[in-house]
């Protein structure tokens, strides 16, 4: 009797219908839904009874789940099951979404190079990482408004956009379920462009202002010739909330345990912390400091990677985290593929620089931004990058080796090499993402300077940079709020302790301890305020926000922060006290900050009140505030030239509403 065994699992990715063909063979972007077999290990049923998990520490911040389920098993078993996917390509790269586990880029594919530059995993095999359970590796996942959320395993709407130009962009929705907030973002190919686009909205649809992040958490398979890379000016890294850092690329003190000088003081090179094997546990660091907007990595054995872009003013964060190549790791590699092996993650951080490391959404607020991920092939680890081309430099012979290689093509593009200012040697070249541009010139990098240019734009520029930066702060846990001198220290304290979320220590504490010390402290009063109103305390809300009004117009009638008139109306509101309501909200208005969220209010208030011209007014006047659009079209529709709401639409025919609705805009 013999016994035969089973093939590895692999994803099979369809060919292209005959329509879509046609476009890509015109040069097109094709783009098309059709069902991919990956063998899966199904999550187990929701836990049936609540887990409140109010002291749970997850990723540096609160583990809170309530009143979501949580999931705690996985099959030991896989099955093969249809996945709907949204398959996306052109003429250098194929990518295949997954809109039922959280909208993720599950493959990228470099054409050219012929290599998955994105971490392939052809199994759903998830481990029990996520928030609420199910999480798996591969591909990029869209981590908001907090790391590894629900929604990673979540489905989400999608909707295709073919944009004039030939673009096209699959847009993914989906209402966060513990804060309800709202997030969309759009995976964009355009014709002849390498660049892999993700454009973000993120949108505070509540009444409350609200913490988030974005982290793209992207996986590129791993080994001991792959290589992580970030600009020449990183000179330190950091562990999540910066409990401590470390040089790089060599690490100069132990870090996660690992004595990394004694490592290279045996074996020279150990301490290179941006290879993935020089990494024996689990271990994270982010960039503390940096002017470049690009990070990646790169395959040296197959002499391909990719590159991350996106302005570093708001998009500071720049990551590696690897399960580490050793026991442990391998563990972890078994728990989350089957023969897929290693992988490491190179997350790209928006409005966060760290984990924990929230930002600011105030009601009714829209963030908006773009990212991009280029293959890269036959040039080594980037030291520059741009959305329009990548630049290497490295030593080579007994000169300095120069590969260019760009994200679309460039006719007739002019490359300079500089010294001190004078132009050593220059070279025309037609750029493209079909192969590297590869020169040199004599000497080493010192004082040396590379600029790409086309048609007088500058596409990218790399010089030689030597700098000794001081050794970036470590954080440190705050003492508690007897021992803190200031009033001011108690409220900054209570702000970082809430807009990062902690998982056990409480802001209200500080911010008692504050009104303890001055009763009037109207930042202590009002954030405090917040937190009552969120406990659904409304009496002990309103008796703070009362206090720190009055201390605001003690001297002056017209504050200049809208804040607390705007919660002093949230609060009546609740309080079913409309008239005073509208006249705080009125007052937030005077303030820019406050006047959206404040006009939307009091559209809302004019709405329910029946007066419908004062809403639609209103509604104008909150800007561009998705909620208002929805109030200024029923005010409208109350009119008598406007959309009856009640004829072939309300509640059990959206349609038509929705339709309004988009094209309101």
């Amino acid at each position: 009797m013999s016994t035969t065994t089973p093939p590895p699992s692999a994803i099979h990715l369809p060919e292209a219908p005959a329509d879509q063909a046609a476009i890509l063979s015109a040069g097109g972007v094709a783009c098309w839904t059709e069902p991919v077999e990956i063998d899966t290990y199904e999550p187990g049923e929701p836990d049936p009874y609540p887990l409140f998990l109010d002291r749970r520490v997850y990723q540096g911040s609160s583990g809170r789940v309530y009143p979501l389920p949580m999931i705690d098993s996985v099959a030991h078993e896989k099955r093969p099951r249809a996945w709907e996917a949204i398959h996306l390509e052109n003429a250098y790269v194929r990518l295949m979404l997954l809109p039922e586990i959280g909208g993720r880029i599950h493959i990228g594919y470099d054409k050219v190079a012929g290599y998955d530059f994105l971490y392939r995993n052809n199994v759903i095999k998830p481990a029990l990482v996520g928030l609420a359970g199910p999480w798996i590796s591969g591909g990029i996942e869209f981590n908001w408004p907090q790391h590894h959320r629900p929604g990673t395993f979540l489905p989400v709407q999608t909707r295709i956009e073919r944009e004039p130009g030939g673009s096209v962009v699959v847009w993914h929705s989906d209402l966060d379920p513990l804060q309800r907030l709202h997030g969309t973002h759009g995976v964009r190919l355009e014709p002849g462009s390498s660049a892999v686009e993700v454009e973000a909205i993120l949108h505070n649809r509540t009444s409350q202002p609200q913490t988030f992040l974005w982290w793209a958490n992207v996986a590129a398979r791993s080994h001991e010739n792959y290589q992580s890379f970030f600009p020449d000016d990183v000179a330190f890294v950091a562990d999540h909330a910066r409990r401590a850092i470390t040089a790089f690329p060599r690490a100069d003190r132990p870090y996660y345990g690992v004595d990394y000088p004694a490592l290279a003081a045996e074996r020279p090179g150990a301490d290179r912390i941006d290879i993935y094997s020089n990494i024996p546990v689990p271990t994270s660091y982010m960039i503390t400091d940096t002017d470049g907007g690009f990070f990646g990595g790169y395959d040296h054995d197959r002499d391909a990677g990719f590159v991350h872009v996106a302005d570093p003013a708001i998009s500071p964060g720049k990551k590696q985290w690897t399960w580490g190549d050793g026991a442990i790791g391998r563990a972890w590699d078994a728990q989350l593929t089957d023969t897929d092996g290693p992988y490491v993650e190179l997350m790209a951080g928006v409005y966060t620089d760290n984990q924990p490391d929230f930002a600011w959404l105030l009601p009714g607020e829209t963030k908006r931004f773009t990212q991009a991920w280029i293959p890269l092939h036959g040039t080594g680890p980037a030291r520059e990058a741009t959305r329009d081309a990548a630049i290497a430099v490295a030593a080579e012979g007994g000169g300095t080796g120069i590969r260019i290689l760009a994200a679309r093509r460039f006719e007739g593009a002019s490359i300079e090499a500089l010294r001190a200012g004078e132009v050593i040697a220059s070279w025309r070249a037609d750029l493209s993402p079909d192969r590297a541009f590869a020169t040199g010139v004599d000497g080493g990098e010192e004082g040396l300077e590379v600029r790409v240019s086309h048609g007088g734009r500058v596409l990218g520029r790399w010089a030689e940079r030597r700098a000794d930066p001081p050794e970036p702060w470590v954080a440190t846990a705050p003492p508690e709020p007897g021992e803190i001198a200031g009033g001011d220290e108690l409220v900054v304290t209570a702000t970082h302790l809430e807009q990062y979320r902690h998982p056990s220590r409480s802001p209200e504490r500080y911010l008692e301890e504050a009104l303890a010390r001055d009763p009037g402290d109207q930042r202590a009063a009002t954030a405090l305020a917040w937190r009552r109103l969120a406990r659904g305390e409304d009496d002990a809300a309103r008796a703070l926000v009362d206090a720190a009004l009055a201390r605001q117009t003690r001297r002056n009638l017209n504050p200049r922060d809208g804040e607390a008139s705007y919660l002093s109306g949230l609060i009546a509101e609740r309080q079913g006290d409309a008239p005073r309501a509208d006249r705080s909200y009125a007052k937030a208005a005077w303030n820019a900050a406050w006047a959206g969220p404040a006009s939307l209010a009091r559209a809302r208030l004019a709405l329910r009140g029946g007066r419908a011209d004062d809403a639609a007014r209103l509604a104008e006047a909150a800007g561009a505030i998705p909620e208002a659009a929805r109030i200024l079209l029923l005010a409208r529709g109350a009119g008598p030239d406007g959309m009856n709401i009640n004829d072939g639409v309300g509640s059990t025919h959206l349609g038509p509403l929705a339709a309004a609705v988009v094209s309101h805009g």
